[in-house]
């Protein structure tokens, strides 16, 4: 009777301790044993950074207690799945047991298990895309013992804020996570924006992330922007109705495999005429997120604004100087001009792949 008390206790004990952490454990089954559990997961790492194009292995080993009568007469399962953004529901990546192996989704041909030792069950995941981002559960399973583990996979890249040619707050989430992929990025997590406010970023239009809330970050407080007696931070406006709500997006993209770069044309060009003169240069007219991306992992530099393919014209300063941007290095916006206006130059993107 004192040991069922004294393991009702520790699971109380447990739930209270672990209560903040409790929506990422929602669907973890926890065997307590007497002596203790028979089965460990572990990960020497929580978060592995990677960026778009590589290779990263997810760490997650398994640790058995092989003192116990009924070691090794079960088979070993290993799942990998990751985490959604409110921790409700997870999407699976990768299951195996034996011989059986099956990845889902657009993980499938990219994944697969390390296996450097018999108890090593990191994820290995070939060229990263943007959407790979976040963090994921390894969940190692023998017979009625499982443990898991979550390892976070950070991307470097760049935080922008986006909005259309409509003008500012004409997205709804939907749209939002649209008008991201349009620009070569997708729509950032809260995370991605906080790492880019810390870094510097003020932007005093709210904008969607990818968890549906609506924010946006402040280094440099001020009266339009919450008042210039508040502290710098990210303002959040809370989670918004996805389908009426109306903001802008902040995006994120990281590098690239191509060649982005200022097409040198003895004329300025209209819309339609710089869409064609990257096409007879065996490019495409560039994205708004590759511009930025060449300007943040890259350092590119130009002072010449040219159309981009949103019918945005922009130029990237990454060496402030007089008539360029003088004070700081951005990706200056000149705005949406009429598209019949020869006034520009473009900027192309030719992929490798």
């Amino acid at each position: 009777m004192k040991s069922l008390l004294f393991l009702v206790l520790i699971s109380f004990c447990w739930a209270d301790h672990h209560a903040a952490n409790f929506t990422l454990e929602h669907d973890r089954i926890i065997h307590i044993h007497e002596n203790g559990p028979r089965l460990l997961v572990e990960a020497d790492q929580t978060k592995i950074f990677s960026q778009r194009g590589g290779n990263v292995t997810l760490p997650c080993k398994f640790y058995r207690d092989h003192g116990s009568s009924d070691s090794g007469s079960h088979k070993i399962r290993v799942k990998w799945t990751k985490l959604t953004s409110d921790y409700l529901k997870e999407v699976d990546v990768y299951v195996e047991m034996g011989y059986h192996k099956k990845s889902y989704g657009n993980y499938q041909g990219r994944v697969f298990l390390k296996k450097s030792t018999e108890n090593d069950a990191s994820l290995v995941i070939t060229n990263i895309m943007l959407e790979d981002y976040g963090k994921y559960k390894c969940e190692v399973i023998e017979g009625l013992e499982d443990d898991t583990t979550v390892v976070s996979l950070d991307l470097e890249g760049i935080v922008f804020p986006y909005f259309p040619r409509l003008g500012r707050y004409n997205l709804n989430f939907h749209e939002a996570q649209q008008a991201c992929l349009d620009q070569d990025a997708v729509i950032a997590s809260f995370d991605q924006l906080y790492d880019a406010w810390r870094a510097g970023l003020d932007w005093c239009n709210a904008g969607w992330l990818s968890d549906g809330s609506v924010q946006y970050p402040i280094t440099h407080p001020r009266e339009p922007c919450g008042g210039k007696n508040t502290v710098p931070g990210i303002r959040n406006y809370g989670f918004s109705n996805k389908d009426q709500s109306r903001y802008d997006v902040f995006c994120f993209t990281s590098h690239f495999n191509g060649r982005f770069y200022y097409l040198i044309h003895p004329t300025k060009l209209t819309y339609d005429e710089a869409v064609h003169a990257c096409l007879k240069d065996g490019a495409q007219i560039a994205k708004v997120g590759q511009m930025f991306a060449a300007w943040k992992l890259l350092g590119y530099d130009r002072c010449d604004a040219g159309w981009l393919a949103d019918g945005s014209v922009r130029y990237p300063i990454s060496r402030p100087r007089k008539r360029c941007s003088p004070t700081e290095a951005a990706v200056r916006f000149v705005g949406f001009p009429d598209k019949k206006h020869k006034l520009y130059g473009v900027y192309c993107f030719r992929s490798y792949q």
